[in-house]
């Protein structure tokens, strides 16, 4: 028997070609099915103004309602790091825009409780209608928009982020003592903002230039309130999410229910009820990007 010897580059090319149009017929199936939305081209829609944050260590009170032998106490300070740069609107998503939503059936129409005249950020929405919204713009760009995590939310903030820690004495059993002490806390935190939402930018901008963080619209975020139960040393014994309840973020921080679209008719706010329910997203990166560059070339 004769054994003919083949060139290495040869080998090669045999096994690179057929792995370039697997690589290639999987891409144009998958672009053909819809799964997913690949931006290779203008849709007709531009993206927000966003502002990318790079990851540094800050430290912030843990979201929670804490507890110690049954009792509230303040949530435990955190020192952390987000694992990769933020990219986040740097204004709240407008009425607007919004309005484009429920245009297409992709939204339901918002009910603000106040309204604002001009260029106002969207209100009287809630979680499953900024989810929702941010399902529609993702398609709408071919990018990947979500809402904040409380974390993402916090490091956003910046020096604005509330505490909202009552700083009682750790033997307070007193129910009573710790509601009177968080509802004068937020008594003190309002301000001339007024109820009806102002056009966007008016509050102005943080050391992050981000506008709005703390003007009179809370936003909704992803993260899920929570129960946590601590023992003597602060070490977790428990920590139950409860995700019907989402976090809001504004001049303080507020569990809500994820249907409330009015916090003053409703939910689980606790202290003085936000004026006003809205919302601002982040980009996260698509993980097909990397196919993209290839594909693009």
């Amino acid at each position: 028997m004769i054994v003919l010897a083949r060139p290495l580059s040869h080998i090669l090319t045999s096994v690179a070609l057929p792995a370039s149009l697997l690589a290639v017929g999987t891409i144009v199936v998958v672009l053909q099915l819809g799964l997913p939305q690949f931006n290779l081209g203008p849709t007709g829609i531009s993206g927000p103004a966003t502002v990318t944050l790079a990851p540094v260590d800050f430290t912030y009170r843990a979201e929670g309602h804490f507890l110690r032998d049954g009792n509230p106490v303040d949530a435990p300070m955190v020192e952390t790091r987000l694992a990769a740069p933020l990219e986040i609107m740097k204004y709240q998503v407008s009425a607007s825009d919004y309005g484009a939503c429920v245009a297409t059936s992709a939204c339901v129409a918002a009910e603000p409780r106040n309204v604002g005249y001009g260029d106002v950020p969207a209100t009287g929405v809630n979680f499953d209608d900024a989810t929702a919204y941010a399902a529609w713009l993702s398609h709408r760009t071919g990018e990947d928009w979500v809402l904040p995590t409380d974390r993402e939310w916090a490091f956003a903030a910046g020096a604005g982020f509330a505490d909202d820690a009552l700083l009682l004495a750790e033997d307070n059993a007193n129910p009573a003592a710790r509601w009177l002490a968080d509802y004068e806390k937020e008594a003190l935190r309002e301000s001339e903002a007024g109820r009806f939402p102002r056009p966007l930018g008016s509050f102005g901008t943080n050391e992050n230039g981000l506008a709005d963080m703390n003007g009179n619209v809370w936003e909704w975020t992803q993260t899920c309130h929570r129960r946590v139960h601590i023992d003597d040393a602060g070490l977790v014994l428990s920590d139950l999410p409860a995700c019907t309840i989402k976090v809001l973020e504004g001049k303080h921080r507020t569990p809500m229910s994820f249907f409330i679209r009015d916090a003053k008719g409703g939910g689980c706010s606790v202290g003085i009820p936000p004026e006003n329910l809205g919302f601002r997203l982040v980009r996260r990166p698509a993980w097909y990007a990397p196919l993209l560059q290839i594909f693009k070339r």
